[in-house]
């Protein structure tokens, strides 16, 4: 059982918009923290854009101190070239917590639409709609911003399960995990 409230912090990687989103679970309860967007100049060289992805996200987690982060998984679409950009800002968003010593999930887009939807294939404004009725005072504008807070929650929902299966791979009993 979670017996303190954790900030986690959900980011929806992309090169030209990176959306942050942070959330405060008591493991009941779900309370909106923050949210934003991280922009790169696309005038820039794609090492400086990413540079900017990555200083985006360490400044967001010095100012808000989540303990955990998720990030969603790249999905591979047909232009080979836009899904390698989307990898490497993925990378991005992933280095940047890994190295401030956060703890970092990762979830397909599919488990999050299920997890906050209800369905593994709702569209974007399903999600808004979804992410401002489980955190009404969540103020976003994008829809980045959004998908972001919804990784969060997906991460707040399935956080114990996966503390349960790494538990259960040490071979630990498990009630005698603790949720950091």
């Amino acid at each position: 059982m979670i017996d303190r409230t954790i900030r986690i912090i959900g980011i929806d990687p992309g090169l030209r918009r990176t959306g942050w989103g942070i959330v405060e679970s008591d493991g009941v309860r779900l309370s909106y923290v923050a949210s934003g967007l991280i922009t790169s100049d696309a005038e820039n060289d794609l090492a400086y854009r990413l540079r900017e992805i990555y200083e985006g996200i360490c400044g967001v987690i010095a100012t808000h101190k989540p303990a955990e982060a998720a990030v969603e998984e790249t999905f591979v679409n047909e232009n080979a070239k836009a899904t390698l950009k989307l990898g490497q800002a993925r990378g991005m968003a992933m280095l940047a917590p890994a190295m401030k010593g956060l703890k970092v999930a990762e979830y397909p887009p599919n488990l999050i639409k299920k997890t906050v939807v209800g369905a593994g294939h709702a569209d974007k404004k399903q999600i808004q709609v979804m992410v401002s009725f489980l955190l009404p005072k969540a103020r976003f504008d994008s829809a980045d911003e959004a998908d972001a807070l919804a990784i969060a929650i997906c991460h707040s929902n399935h956080r114990r399960s996966m503390a349960m299966q790494v538990a259960l791979a040490a071979g630990k009993p498990p009630g005698k995990q603790i949720a950091r």
